[in-house]
């Protein structure tokens, strides 16, 4: 019966931008569980074929598909080919996203702009076609990738930190609007993670490194798997009743203030 609860065998999930780094491992995690997969990426059909050959070495049924998030055409073209050729999308992870750090006050309007048409409007864009087929049918789950910035700031990441604030509030009214449906949304925000983007600064006596092992309880960075189970908790039927909510998968970083430098 538990195993039943969290299975999702003959389900079809659509993540974005699950070429590599989170994405990847929150895919590979729903594929584990019994869903068919299906990816999308924008930069190269070489860097998707890649993706779907590293998940079907694992054992997973995947599908690669290339189209912009924040392209409306391209994405409701790409939502009907996904249905046609794998069937109905069951569950939407809206994982696609990119970060620019540059102070606020040196930031070009138009980087702002690109950072808030992907991270915050791409999401509405891609998530509007499947929501409607899922409202149709009566059922469906949605799962926004949020931040750790959607609570708290930082120097350098202002516009990141804005359209990731937008989106839980996004991910709340989504959840408003389509709970009479049965169509269950909700966000999860990943804490500081062991991915090739951070390798460079997880060394030892790096200052950034330092920071984060002494700013998170737990005392290390996160392994992207440990995302794993959020994920399928929120795409599963274990999760029937939960719509709204962000779960923070941080090692404990927004439970507290943190501790002096030195303190055991």
């Amino acid at each position: 019966m538990t195993s039943e609860l969290f299975s999702l065998k003959g389900k079809t999930a659509l993540i974005t931008g699950a070429t590599h780094g989170i994405g990847m491992a929150m895919a590979m995690g729903l594929g584990k569980a019994g869903a068919t997969i299906v990816i999308n990426g924008h930069s190269s059909q070489e860097k998707i074929d890649r993706a779907v050959q590293a998940y079907k070495d694992a054992g997973i049924r995947a599908q690669g598909y290339r189209f912009d998030v924040t392209d409306e055409n391209q994405v409701i073209a790409a939502v009907e080919k996904i249905e046609q050729e794998v069937g109905p999308i069951d569950v939407l992870v809206n994982n696609a996203g990119i970060i620019k750090r540059v102070p606020l006050l040196d930031m070009p309007v138009t980087e702002f702009e690109e950072v808030v048409k992907t991270d915050l409007t791409g999401v509405f864009t891609m998530t509007r076609p499947v929501a409607r087929k899922m409202v149709e049918r009566g059922a469906g789950k949605i799962i926004n990738i949020c931040s750790m910035m959607s609570e708290l700031g930082r120097n350098s990441v202002g516009a990141y930190a804005a359209a990731k604030g937008g989106l839980k509030m996004l991910t709340r009214n989504m959840a408003t609007e389509w709970a009479k449906h049965n169509v269950q949304v909700n966000g999860i925000g990943p804490g500081y993670f062991a991915t090739s983007q951070t390798e460079p600064i997880r060394v030892e006596g790096h200052p950034m490194n330092d920071f984060i092992v002494n700013r998170t309880p737990a005392g290390k960075w996160g392994d992207p798997d440990d995302l794993q189970g959020a994920a399928i908790f929120l795409s599963s039927s274990a999760s029937n009743f939960v719509t709204g909510q962000i779960v923070y998968v941080d090692g404990g970083i927004l439970a507290t203030i943190g501790r002096p430098a030195g303190e055991d």
